[in-house]
C-alpha cells in the first residue's frame, strides 16, 4: 500500500547510491514504481497482491465492519498475517537466486521475523506508523487512546490492552504462533506486533521523540530517524500556478490519502466549509478519485481540484493541512510548519490523530465524516490559537535536526558493511 510502499523509496534510492546493492521484492503495480527508480524489482509470485486499489473487491466484507477494532482484526488477518508463507515462499526462492545480506522492511510486512530464522539473515523494520510498541503508559495501538502516567491511569490502560490482545484480537496472536512454529519457532510472548518490533536487529522509527507518546521505557533496538520521506525529483511547479496562489488571502490544503476513495468523507465537506469564502483558496488532491466530478460539482474560483499534488512544492504557501491520518503526509506538513485538522479512524490512523492533539499541534475531529461546519471551527482555532502555531514551529525544528536517510544508512552499515553490486542498477525484470 503507498503508505507503506512510498516511505521506502527514498531510503531505497539513497542506500543504491551509497553503494549497495538494493532490490525490491514488491507487488502489482508498484513494480512499475521501482523500476522507474533504477531499482531491481523481484514480483510477487506466491503472495496475493493486497493494496488499497483490490482490497474492497478482494474482500467486499470489510465494508460492512464499522468499529475500529473489527476492521483492525480483519485486516491484520487477511493483509498481513495470512500472506506469510506466501512472503516466505517467494523470499526462500530469491535467496537461492542471490544470497542477499539484510532485509529491510515496513513493519506491517510480517516476513521479516520469519525471513531471519528461515535465512539466517539480518533483519531492519521500519516504523512507518507511530511506535506501535506496548508500553505500561499508553494505550493498545490502533484504540487512539491518550497517555496516561498516573497510576489509576496505567490501570486503565493495562486493562485495555490486556482485554485487546488477550481477547479481542488473541486469534491474531494464535495465527502469528502458529505460523512460528510451523517454521520451527517458539511461540512469541509477546502480542504480535511487539514481537515484530523486538525481533528485528533495527527497528528504524520514522518521525521524532517530539511526536510520541512519553513511555516507561523503549525497547534497545529501536531508533528515531526523523521523517522517512517518498524520493522525489523536485519538479518544477508552473508559474502560473504559483502566481495563483499568492493572490489568496489563506490556503488549505485537503487530501483523504489514496485508499480512501469515498470523497464524501472530507473533500466535499471542507469544499463546501470554504465555498462562500472567496479569499480562501481550497486545493484538494483526490487521489483520482472522482476529481472530473467535484470540478463539475464546485465551478468555484477558489477551488483547485486535481488527482495528484507535489506537497512539497504546495505546503510552502499552504496556511493549514487537513487530512484523514497519513503518517506520511502528516510528517510532510508538520516539517513544512502546518497545523493539522485530522479526521481518520480506521486503519491506525486515530493513532496518528491522537497524536496531533496530544502535541497540540493539529485538531483531531474524533470522525470519519466531519460536517463542514467542524472542519470551518477547526480551521479558525489553528489559525487563531498562537498555541498551535508555537508548537508546530518547536516540532518542525526537531524534525528538520534529523537527516534522516543518512542516519539510516549508518545504522544500517552497523549491521550489513557495504559490498560491491553484483548486476547493473538499471538492469531489472
Amino acid at each position: 500500500m503507498d503508505g507503506h510502499f512510498s516511505p521506502l523509496t527514498g531510503l531505497a534510492v539513497h542506500l543504491q547510491q551509497a553503494g549497495y546493492d538494493v532490490r525490491w521484492y514488491v507487488g502489482g503495480h508498484y513494480g512499475q514504481k521501482v523500476r522507474q527508480l533504477g531499482i531491481h524489482h523481484y514480483p510477487f509470485k506466491k503472495a496475493q497482491t493486497v493494496n488499497q486499489y483490490n482490497l474492497d473487491r478482494l474482500f467486499p466484507e470489510r465494508a460492512a465492519l464499522k468499529s475500529p477494532l473489527a476492521r483492525l482484526r480483519f485486516d491484520i488477518y487477511q493483509i498481513f498475517l495470512l500472506r506469510t508463507p506466501e512472503f516466505i515462499e517467494d523470499l526462500t526462492e530469491i535467496h537461492a537466486e542471490w544470497k542477499f545480506d539484510l532485509l529491510v522492511h515496513d513493519v506491517g510486512f510480517t516476513g521479516g521475523v520469519f525471513a531471519k530464522h528461515v535465512l539466517g539473515i539480518k533483519t531492519v523494520g521500519i516504523g512507518v506508523v507511530p511506535l506501535a510498541e506496548s508500553d505500561a503508559y499508553v494505550g493498545a495501538s490502533g484504540l487512539g487512546l491518550s497517555p496516561r502516567k498516573d497510576w489509576l491511569g496505567q490501570r486503565f490502560l493495562g486493562l485495555v490492552r490486556y482485554l485487546i490482545q488477550g481477547y479481542a484480537l488473541k486469534t491474531c496472536h494464535a495465527l502469528y504462533n502458529q505460523y512460528r512454529r510451523q517454521y520451527g519457532m517458539p511461540p512469541a510472548s509477546d502480542f504480535v506486533f511487539d514481537d515484530l518490533i523486538h525481533t528485528s536487529d533495527l527497528y528504524l522509527q520514522s518521525g521524532v521523540p517530539g511526536f510520541e507518546y512519553p513511555r516507561q521505557r523503549i525497547s534497545p533496538n529501536i531508533r528515531f530517524i526523523g521523517p522517512l520521506l517518498p524520493y522525489s525529483k523536485g519538479k518544477k511547479w508552473a508559474y502560473e500556478l504559483v502566481r495563483k496562489l499568492s493572490t489568496f488571502k489563506r490556503i488549505i490544503l485537503v487530501t483523504q490519502g489514496t485508499i480512501e476513495r469515498d470523497v464524501e468523507k472530507l473533500i466535499v465537506p471542507t469544499l463546501e466549509a470554504f465555498k462562500n469564502e472567496p479569499e480562501t483558496l481550497v486545493i484538494a488532491t483526490t487521489g483520482g478519485s472522482q476529481t472530473n466530478e467535484l470540478r463539475n460539482r464546485f465551478p468555484i474560483s477558489n477551488a483547485l481540484i486535481e488527482d495528484y499534488i507535489d506537497f512539497n512544492r504546495v505546503m510552502p504557501y499552504a496556511n493549514v493541512y487537513i487530512t484523514n491520518g497519513g503518517y506520511g503526509g502528516v510528517m510532510l506538513g508538520l516539517q513544512h510548519k502546518l497545523p493539522i485538522v485530522a479526521a481518520g479512524v480506521h486503519e491506525g490512523k486515530n493513532e496518528i490523530a491522537a497524536r496531533l492533539a496530544y502535541c497540540q499541534v493539529g485538531i483531531d475531529l474524533r470522525t470519519e465524516r466531519p460536517k463542514p461546519t467542524q472542519i470551518y471551527k477547526a480551521v479558525e482555532t489553528l489559525l487563531t490559537d498562537i498555541k498551535y502555531r508555537e508548537n508546530v514551529l518547536k516540532l518542525s525544528v526537531e524534525l528538520a535536526s534529523y537527516n534522516t536517510n543518512e542516519l539510516a544508512e549508518r545504522y544500517i552499515t552497523t549491521l550489513c558493511p557495504k559490498r560491491p553490486q553484483t548486476i547493473p542498477a538499471e538492469i531489472t525484470y
